[in-house]
């Protein structure tokens, strides 16, 4: 019979299970953690001529009242004053919603198919998907502007089907419908894989019982695969909808003068106006607008587990 010593030291953790359950709070420590607390003190510091272009808040680590004296919030106040700001906020709030479900409209078919596809051709499917991903990000959204553009291929190929005339031209490049398919097309697999890794788990004998009872295929679908495939669906939704909002490439590449987004705005004001506090004010709320939904979601979804 064990002693009350050996059963401590069995229950014990080991040093490796501590290090595995730190090395992830590790790597937020350093790439989340003190980024955002460097952008913050930025933001509550003043614009200033010189190199960096702000007022440090403090050197080195002073008294803690000496820090809370100097803090500004000026820059928080001016962002609530000017409309461009919210303007930019909302408008990528927008593109980045119906992106997303554009996305989940094109993907989840894809996913489902490969999903029930033969089991020894998914790897190869799985491979298309992921094959965009061996050329650079840069250089595929370059290709799109000599596809959309108004003397691009898309107007060459509509020319030559007669779908247009010889003086006519395809005029979506410069505007949100451009950014829409930039954005479906890079993040696509984004959206595709997590779905596909929820449904290819899903028990296929669950709908040869939904068919055996009289359901019809619709019906199963909604009754048993789409909610099975929930948990792909957030996860794909959120790795698509978090970046799409802070997207600054594809908006200033395929969009136009018209298409605001808070990527564009923030880039304006660090390399543009050099107003280093004021684009790390922006920066914070963005951050905050998708990090605390997140967290109330997986909250509540900890209180229905």
């Amino acid at each position: 019979m064990a002693t009350a010593s050996e059963t401590h030291t069995a229950n014990k953790p080991s040093p490796a299970r501590w290090l595995v359950v730190a090395v992830p709070y590790v790597w937020l420590l350093l790439f989340f953690a003190a980024p955002f607390l460097i952008i913050l003190k930025i933001s509550l510091s003043d614009t200033a001529i010189a190199m960096p272009p702000y007022t440090p808040l403090f050197q080195g680590f002073g008294a803690l009242g000496d820090f809370a004296s100097k803090l500004d919030f000026e820059n928080y106040l001016f962002l609530t004053d000017d409309p461009l700001y919210i303007r930019s906020y909302l408008s990528s709030l927008r593109i980045a919603v119906i992106s997303t479900f554009l996305l989940l409209l094109i993907g989840y078919p894809m996913a489902l198919a490969m999903a029930r596809a033969p089991t020894s051709l998914r790897p190869t499917l799985v491979m298309l998907v992921i094959l965009p991903f061996w050329t650079s990000f840069l250089i595929r959204v370059y290709a799109w502007i000599g596809i959309l553009k108004p003397d691009g291929l898309l107007t060459l190929l509509l020319q030559t089907i007669g779908l247009l005339g010889p003086n006519e031209q395809v005029q979506i490049f410069r505007t949100d419908i451009a950014v829409f398919i930039g954005i479906v097309y890079s993040y696509l697999p984004f959206m595709v894989l997590p779905l596909y890794a929820a449904l290819e788990k899903m028990d296929n004998t669950l709908l040869e019982a939904a068919n055996d009872l009289g359901c019809p295929p619709l019906k199963a679908f909604w009754k048993i695969t789409f909610p099975l495939s929930l948990p792909g669906v957030v996860a794909g939704s959120m790795i698509c909808f978090i970046p799409i909002t802070g997207e600054f490439v594809i908006p200033d590449l395929l969009g136009g003068a018209d298409t605001l987004m808070i990527g564009k705005t923030l880039w304006t004001e660090f390399f543009g106006n050099r107003d280093w506090p004021l684009a790390s004010a922006v920066a914070v709320i963005l951050l905050v607008m998708l990090v605390v939904p997140i967290a109330i979601f997986q909250n509540q979804q900890k209180k229905v587990v």
